[in-house]
């Protein structure tokens, strides 16, 4: 996808569903994957005996890297300028999450045009997981 300048509104929002029924499993390779093996994310027995948790949870970041993947779909590859978040509530196992993307800004700079957007990721139960913010090149 393409946006371009023309198409656009202050207001305008994308969402994609970017995981469903997110897997214990899936938690493990990303663990794998980035090399924290931190034991709230992979260790049952530590995580409710020691940490006080009721289950494992996901890593913040693989959070992050899935809502990513949504911002990217949306604004097209290599155009991101800007992306961070704020994680604000735990990612379990068989939570689905939907992310969502909404232009909050468009403006000129360097002879550019840039969109900002709000981002945020929610569960089933529509409770906000990350918030944040990103910016990326437009035409």
């Amino acid at each position: 996808m393409t946006l371009k300048k023309q198409d656009l509104t202050i207001g305008d929002s994308y969402s994609e569903l970017i995981v469903e029924d997110l897997t214990r499993t899936q938690i493990v390779q990303y663990a794998g994957a980035s090399g924290d093996y931190n034991p709230v994310h992979t260790d049952e027995k530590f995580v409710t005996e020691v940490a006080g948790y009721p289950t494992v949870f996901a890593h913040g970041m693989l959070t992050m890297g899935m809502t990513g993947r949504m911002v990217t779909n949306y604004v097209g590859d290599g155009q991101l300028t800007y992306y961070g978040v704020r994680f604000v509530n735990q990612v379990w196992p068989g939570d689905t999450l939907t992310a969502r993307a909404e232009i909050s800004a468009i403006r000129e700079q360097d002879g550019g045009t840039l969109v900002d957007l709000t981002i945020s990721t929610t569960n089933q139960d529509e409770k906000f997981v990350l918030t944040g913010n990103a910016t990326a090149r437009i035409s």
